[in-house]
């Protein structure tokens, strides 16, 4: 209640502190501030969407206006004033995010970890090129046998099948497989535990490690992660499947895929996502997708990302974009994006704290099918490109997957959900529990 009253405090502070310095023309500053966020914003969807002399307007807008409106706004003596608004806006959306975010009992994970044994034979599969070389620079082939661990380093020089070396150490008498790599290594390592119900293990080494943020382990530090060998907790998580191919994070479609698909992504990811992008979102090459989920059907979608429990919305502020709440919902999440020049100038708003995602639309459900006008469609599965047949039937295996992490790790940031003013209201204006009983006595 006291950070929902710090919200609406900060809230109206930031519009009183405009009206003091120029009086009703303070509203005028605030609508520039407003129109240059959403120029900007239509300047970025130039330059991703269209080659040219247009894409070179959207540069401009890019560059100039953020530089021209500080100008502006100091050339009229406003630039103290604005600066100050700014900061009491960022105060009042994180102070109504936290207002909103559930606390006690009923806001803990459903999942409860159990301390278990020592794995008896652990086996691990090292990808010495994931991370940037994570594995030699932290030393972990030789702190991982010194564990008593059964490691595999992959050749680099030579294609070696993740899946089939699981198996095999499974039939070995394997009782946990881990991996020090990145995501799409570990769903396949993650596929053959599951199948066979042995503990999984992550070794943070990869470059950008979703799944192990979403554990709450260390990324900094993937040698942390090593003391899940002999002090660990276990619990189950979710497994997600686009048609055969298993997913731990996500599977997507659309514009994201068939950038990734293209040869020269590796080497040169935003030359090649610069070159290829205008085709894929207003040219002949734009795709053209649509979902069936539950009784919802969505088309006309330019991406869609298909996730092992849903993301949390990400919002300006946000410390942690990209987060799931939790890994054991039996939920898939479903974002749909549909984006225009039009969309683009609307998310300025929704960026300042107003209103919904323009063209983005959420969706929970336990199966989700993938159409297109296409035999086949490219698909990321966890950042590897494939290709699947249509339609693409996406699902979820609730607790299929036995996970077994450190006891002592740093864990998932909190879930601050975006700012909604009607129920930060709500609250800020709600009497305390012991008032209420007193007035109902």
């Amino acid at each position: 209640m006291a950070w929902a009253r710090l919200a609406l405090l900060a809230l109206v502070g930031s519009v009183l502190v405009l009206l003091v310095t120029a009086g009703l023309r303070g509203l005028l500053w605030v609508l520039i501030g407003v129109a240059a966020a959403a120029l900007t914003a239509v300047g970025l969807w130039c330059v991703l969407a269209h080659p040219g002399v247009v894409r070179a307007v959207g540069v401009l807008l890019v560059v100039l206006v953020p530089l021209a409106t500080p100008v502006l706004f100091a050339t009229h003596g406003m630039l103290w004033p604005a600066c100050l608004s700014l900061g009491l806006w960022i105060l009042a959306l994180a102070a109504a995010r936290i207002a909103l975010t559930p606390t006690g009992p009923s806001a803990a994970r459903r999942r409860e970890p159990r301390p278990v044994p020592a794995a008896l034979h652990p086996w691990v599969v090292m990808n010495p090129r994931s991370g940037g070389g994570k594995v030699d620079r932290f030393h972990l082939v030789e702190q991982a046998r010194a564990e008593g661990a059964s490691v595999v380093v992959l050749d680099p020089a030579r294609y070696q099948d993740v899946a089939d070396l699981a198996r095999r150490a499974v039939a070995e008498g394997a009782d946990l497989l881990a991996v020090a790599g990145g995501d799409g290594t570990q769903a396949l390592v993650a596929e053959v535990a599951a199948r066979h119900d042995v503990p999984f293990m992550v070794i943070p080494a990869g470059t950008r490690n979703h799944f192990a943020l979403d554990l709450g382990l260390d990324r900094d530090d993937p040698s942390a992660a090593l003391e899940a060998f002999t002090h660990a907790v276990e619990f189950r998580v979710d497994l997600g499947f686009a048609a055969d191919r298993v997913f731990v994070n996500n599977a997507s479609f659309g514009t994201y895929a068939a950038v990734v698909r293209e040869p020269s992504y590796r080497d040169a990811k935003l030359r090649t996502a610069l070159e290829e992008l205008p085709a894929l979102l207003t040219g002949p090459r734009t795709p053209r997708l649509r979902v069936r989920a539950g009784h919802t059907r969505i088309g006309g979608l330019q991406a869609l990302l298909v996730s092992n429990n849903p993301y949390r919305p990400v919002d300006v502020d946000s410390a942690h974009p990209g987060l799931r709440e939790s890994l054991d919902s039996g939920r898939l999440g479903v974002l749909c994006v549909r984006v225009d020049a039009r969309r683009a100038a609307r998310l300025a708003t929704r960026l300042l704290g107003f209103g919904r995602s323009p063209g983005v639309t959420r969706l929970t459900a336990s199966e989700a099918v993938v159409e297109a006008d296409t035999d086949t469609v490219p698909a990321g599965i966890d950042g590897e490109s494939v290709v699947l047949p249509v339609p693409v039937v996406c699902r979820v295996a609730p607790g299929a997957l036995r996970v077994r992490v450190p006891r002592h790790r740093p864990r998932t940031p909190p879930a601050r959900p975006p700012a909604d003013w009607r129920d930060v209201l709500r609250l800020a204006l709600a009497r305390p529990a012991r008032q209420r009983s007193s007035a109902a006595a």
